[in-house]
């Protein structure tokens, strides 16, 4: 089964607030996306599972909507977060006391079957905050190392979190452009092991106790080549690093991960992508760059079916 994220982001704000959202009201803006997807044929694929990953408002929107369906049409869409909090509702313990946060069971109850956590944009709003009580993070390396090490321990708590709800994670890694260093790719190589063992390591600690097979994904977002400008990295860096995923986990927690590739799948990578054996699907976000960038639809349908050819 290849995988299919859709990171909705914070898409459904407006133009006329400073977004991309082609329609003021969010709620008719799911709706609308749902709808054209199932009208695509997106929720019939056989051998693809589709999660769009939604803001906490569209959640509940999303299911209702999906649910006026027959199941046949909408049998390979999923509905995840956008992370959880690192503390959960138990019994006998928190049964609420969760101001401004996001507890796993909360959004497992609005119908939640998967969680992105560990985004390079959660880590870096994880690591600004360390950085505001310690701004030594931003200059000194151990202080760096230090504070990367703790956001990895609080995705950690996250990624239990999810798994105790029953859910399943889609859990980001990736490495920094000072962190790959320069010189040539086989000078890298040493250090871009180094930073993805230990994010795994940290961020994975315990899962193997939650016999979680099919349950965790890792998504692999180069840092250093994700924005306007950008180079991305070629099959064989993409293929060098899923095959290592794949063999970190393994030999640590017992099982080998589906690895999606996390740096923007579009429709112009997609055929490359696929066909490198190590990666099991990827991460959507943006599918139109000019014009009217935004997301659309019958864009999504295209990345799909050319990832699939």
């Amino acid at each position: 089964m290849k995988q299919i994220f859709v990171n909705l982001k914070r898409f459904e704000i407006p133009k006329s607030l400073g977004g991309i959202c082609q329609k003021d009201d969010p709620k008719e803006w799911i709706e609308w996306i749902i709808g054209e997807c199932v009208s695509l044929g997106i929720g019939r694929y056989e051998a693809v599972e589709v999660c769009f990953l939604l803001q906490e408002n569209l959640l509940i929107t999303a299911r209702e909507k999906l649910a006026g369906y027959a199941v046949n049409d909408t049998k390979s869409v999923k509905i995840g977060c956008q992370g959880v909090f690192r503390e959960n509702v138990a019994k006998g313990g928190n049964f609420g006391a969760f101001t401004t946060n996001r507890p796993a069971a909360a959004v497992s109850n609005m119908g939640c079957q998967w969680a992105i956590i560990g985004h390079s944009e959660e880590r870096r709003d994880k690591f600004g905050i360390m950085a505001h009580y310690d701004p030594a993070v931003l200059r000194e390396e151990q202080a760096r190392n230090s504070a990367n090490a703790a956001v990895d321990r609080l995705i950690n708590e996250e990624v239990l979190c999810a798994l105790d709800a029953q859910m399943k994670a889609l859990v980001c890694i990736g490495e920094t452009a000072e962190e790959k260093g320069e010189g040539s790719f086989e000078e890298q190589k040493p250090g871009i092991e180094a930073v993805l063992k230990a994010q795994l390591l940290r961020s994975l600690a315990g899962v193997e106790a939650k016999q979680c097979q099919d349950a965790v994904v890792i998504g692999y977002e180069p840092i250093w080549a994700i924005g306007p400008g950008k180079t991305p990295p070629g099959a064989e860096y993409i293929s060098f690093v899923s095959a290592y995923i794949k063999q970190v986990v393994k030999e640590h927690f017992g099982f080998e991960p589906a690895v999606v590739y996390g740096g923007g799948l579009k429709e112009e990578n997609a055929g490359t992508i696929s066909k490198i054996g190590s990666i099991d699907g990827g991460l959507v976000a943006l599918t139109k760059f000019t014009g009217e960038i935004g997301f659309y639809p019958e864009d999504l349908k295209i990345i799909i079916d050319k990832y699939i050819e």
